[in-house]
């Protein structure tokens, strides 16, 4: 089956990690990363117009990889509300798009920063980081949250696979 997964969070909450942990048990899972994609496919444009055609240019992608019947997780800040449902409305892909929030403290997330980017932020070297000087907006109504702050990688993993047999995905 194919389906597409909208990973959101903070940055390093987990949603990469959680995606390559996937793909070690879903076969031809396609992973659209933001930070690799914003290398080669959109300009290092922050502001909230950049990160409007960021999501837009990546729900496109993810679209075009669905129709070539891949399913696809994509890892993405996505940190609007208005984002992430431009993204369902492009991929328009019904009950196979589904919105996951991968949940984790600021406080976490810092802890797990290897790339020093909130430090940087705090510092005032990166203007308009999401959760230190732009608003991170939670999803109300996810199609499913993942603890990533109190769950086992393989925890979060083992409950996407279930949700994903749950809605006949996998």
């Amino acid at each position: 089956m194919t389906f597409v997964l909208w990973m959101t969070g903070l940055p390093c909450s987990g949603k990469t990690t959680i995606v390559k942990k996937l793909q070690q048990n879903i076969p031809n899972l396609a992973m659209l990363d933001g930070d690799e994609l914003r290398e080669w496919l959109s300009p290092k444009d922050f502001s909230k117009a950049g990160r409007d055609e960021h999501n837009k240019k990546v729900a496109h992608l993810a679209k075009l990889l669905l129709k070539h019947k891949v399913p696809v997780a994509v890892s993405l800040v996505s940190p609007y509300i208005e984002n992430r449902e431009n993204a369902r409305k492009v991929v328009d892909a019904g009950d196979k798009f589904s919105e996951v929030y991968v949940k984790c403290s600021l406080a976490k997330c810092e802890e797990r920063d290897v790339k020093g980017m909130y430090k940087k932020a705090r510092a005032g070297e990166i203007k308009g980081f999401t959760g230190i000087d732009d608003p991170y907006e939670a999803p109300p109504n996810a199609d499913l949250v993942i603890d990533a702050e109190h769950e086992t990688l393989e925890e979060s993993a083992n409950r996407i696979k279930e949700y994903l047999k749950s809605k006949n995905l996998l």
